[in-house]
């Protein structure tokens, strides 16, 4: 049986609403100081005008905030707010025919046809009354002015001129018979980050391999030392994988062999020994007390640390003594392990989600979580989410955000990409990607505008890394040092959210298990000898990426990303712009590791409003190199083994056309 409209009279339709997840579902994503720019088809039957706004406010407050939308094309409306503060705001839509603005365009359209507008007169003057009735003090005092005024106009091209002013129609605006306001059945919400949510630059190091002595057991206090050189090359998060004790039953060796030599350290991933579990220190590391130092000392240099969250056990945790109803038992009477047949991952337990003690498995895990926050970390690298309960997932981040609004949750799930949205969607502020499987210009293209033209753009937050301790790509197996300065570049100019596994991928280190993406005698195994300053070592050049970034608000953002044209296949050419500082940057990579490749690249001038012909500088902030074109074509060659990559800063406007050594 059809609806019945709760009032008929109701004219004014609101549909598509966007951003808008899921039927309001779950929350878009901004960082403070962000616009929301809301768009909404608004259209009516016949041919009267709309008015529309958009209304918005913080959570938890009791007055809306209100702006006027704009009518863009094909009835299209468009609003924007700022969100300045942590946590949730709420917007909707609310549109109603305006009547009085109707009336104006329809007196215009008569008085210019020669008719005879005295009745029309009539009508709006009655509207203006009925509004001066209800207007506040100092509306109802600028509106009684022009009515008087109107009354008493006898030219009639004056009185129709005054009469049809955009003054008049916004004093009407508010005053006008508002019961028939079509209001959007759904509240939205945003829900605003911190700005390291939406740009930061990670390096992760594992800190036992970086004792005084080589080959020995690093702890906390003798990391301290490469904190300096880590902030030098530009990092603001340093990542550590699990600092907890790590089980020494059925522990791994080198290489992942299932039999562990004396002296092997294990997986990281491997928690919990008789030493304690989530909520201890590995005592080859140090004490708690160590480890809140080192915390101190990464602020003092301008990283923050973000901790492995890692929700499984090794077989000598405490938890399977103190709950082993959390964990799956086999016939035999042994735990169940971890598998990913045929992978077997014989040192870690998985808990058990579907335990009937889970309230209680669910508060213990939060538990976790809010410890370490009070030790001062505030970002969490989430290990395998897509392999607990979404809905787990949903209340711990949601309990922990109330609380603690400014914790970063970094999801590390490769997995598909339903999975990975609905991770994004629940709560989970950055997510692991494909990028380091996307290699050609057309697969980095369509992933690209997957990320930042479709649904995801407002609630998936990619982080992009070219390399982890468990992926080496094949891209960096044969492509060799320009490979590595390639992947780079790409990363950290396409995300604004990147990193890296060190010194690992500085060094180019490029030795695979044979017929694997993994790392040979990888460091998860094992402890490290790095030779970090070593010839050929890209960490100056990664200094000036990260210096790039940081200079350059067009790098800081992801969505801002468009794709300009090329007719060199192996050139990936793209720009982006903030719209705030004029900030605008084009970026070309050659993709061939091997070869020096040249193409022709289109400049967007109209974009940026330069004339043709006319001379415009760029400015090479890889290079150092300016070029002075004033053409649309231009003609780059990029070198694999020299420079493979251009960021090129445009300035639109020389200060004439022959003043040159000004900028030269």
């Amino acid at each position: 049986m059809p609806k019945q409209a709760d009032d008929g009279r109701k004219r004014a339709v609101i549909e598509s609403v966007s951003p808008e997840i899921d039927g309001g579902r779950y929350p878009v994503k901004r960082v403070a100081g962000d616009r929301v720019r809301v768009r909404a088809d608004i259209f009516c039957d016949g041919h009267d005008l709309l008015c529309a706004r958009l209304w918005h406010r913080k959570n938890g407050e009791s007055d809306w905030q209100r702006f006027s939308m704009q009518p863009m094309i094909n009835d299209i409306w468009e609003g924007w707010f700022t969100v300045t503060e942590l946590g949730f705001y709420e917007y909707t839509v609310s549109a109603w025919v305006d009547h009085f603005r109707t009336w104006q365009t329809d007196l215009q359209k008569k008085f210019a046809a020669g008719q005879d507008v005295r009745i029309e007169f009539s009508v709006g003057l009655h509207m203006m009354q009925k509004a001066l009735e209800q207007a506040r003090e100092g509306d109802a005092q600028r509106l009684g002015d022009l009515l008087q005024s109107l009354q008493e106009e006898k030219d009639e091209s004056l009185a129709v001129g005054l009469a049809c002013s955009p003054e008049l129609g916004l004093l009407m605006e508010d005053y006008q018979e508002r019961g028939l306001v079509s209001k959007y059945p759904r509240i939205l919400q945003v829900e605003v980050d911190r700005k390291k949510a939406g740009c930061s630059a990670w390096y992760e190091i594992f800190p036992r391999s970086w004792g005084y002595t080589p080959g020995e057991h690093g702890t906390f206090k003798e990391c301290e030392r490469v904190l300096p050189d880590i902030a030098e090359m530009g990092f603001d998060v340093l990542y550590l994988p699990p600092i907890h004790p790590i089980g020494r039953t059925k522990r791994k060796g080198k290489n992942n062999s299932p039999v562990s030599e004396p002296g092997d350290p294990g997986s990281p991933w491997a928690i919990g020994s008789e030493e304690g579990g989530h909520k201890a220190v590995h005592p080859e590391l140090g004490r708690l007390d160590d480890f809140r130092e080192f915390l101190s000392k990464a602020r003092e240099h301008g990283l923050e640390i973000a901790l492995d969250l890692a929700f499984q056990c090794s077989n000598d945790h405490p938890y399977l003594r103190e709950h082993p109803q959390w964990f799956r038992w086999r016939p035999d009477g042994s735990v169940q392990f971890a598998e990913n047949p045929p992978k077997k991952y014989e040192d870690i337990v998985p808990l058990d989600f579907e335990t009937e003690d889970w309230p209680a498995l669910w508060q213990e895990l939060k538990s976790v979580v809010v410890f370490w926050i009070e030790q001062g970390v505030s970002i969490f690298r989430v290990d395998n989410p897509h392999t607990k309960p979404f809905a787990f997932w949903e209340w711990l981040i949601g309990e922990v955000k109330n609380e603690h609004p400014e914790v970063i949750f970094l999801s590390e799930a490769f997995t598909r990409p339903k999975v990975m949205n609905r991770l994004a969607k629940l709560g989970f502020t950055q997510s692991y990607t494909y990028f380091a499987w996307r290699n050609s210009r057309q697969e980095l293209r369509q992933y690209m505008e997957e990320l930042t033209k479709t649904g995801p753009a407002d609630f998936f937050r990619p982080n992009f890394w070219p390399n982890t301790p468990d992926i080496l790509p094949e891209i960096l197996q044969y492509g060799g040092r320009p490979a590595f300065v390639i992947r780079l570049a790409l990363a950290a100019t396409l995300s604004s959210n990147y990193g890296i596994y060190g010194p690992a991928y500085e060094l180019c280190v490029a030795d695979p298990v044979p017929g694997k993406e993994e790392y040979l005698n990888s460091e998860k195994y094992e402890i490290k000898d790095w030779k970090w300053d070593q010839a050929g070592n890209l960490k100056d050049f990664i200094a000036r990426m990260n210096n790039i970034r940081r200079e350059n608000p067009a790098l800081q953002a992801t969505n801002n990303l468009e794709f300009q044209e090329c007719d060199n296949p192996n050139i990936l050419v793209y720009s982006k712009y903030d719209e705030e500082s004029s900030n605008y940057l084009l970026i070309a990579v050659n993709l061939d590791p091997f070869h020096n490749q040249a193409g022709w690249i289109r400049v967007p001038l109209e974009q940026l409003g330069i004339a043709k012909g006319k001379p415009y500088l760029l400015m090479d902030l890889v290079g150092d190199e300016k070029h002075v074109w004033t053409e649309e074509w231009n003609r780059i060659e990029l070198n694999p083994h020299i420079s493979p990559v251009q960021v090129f800063h445009i300035h639109a406007h020389l200060r004439t056309e022959n003043d040159f050594d000004y900028f030269m």
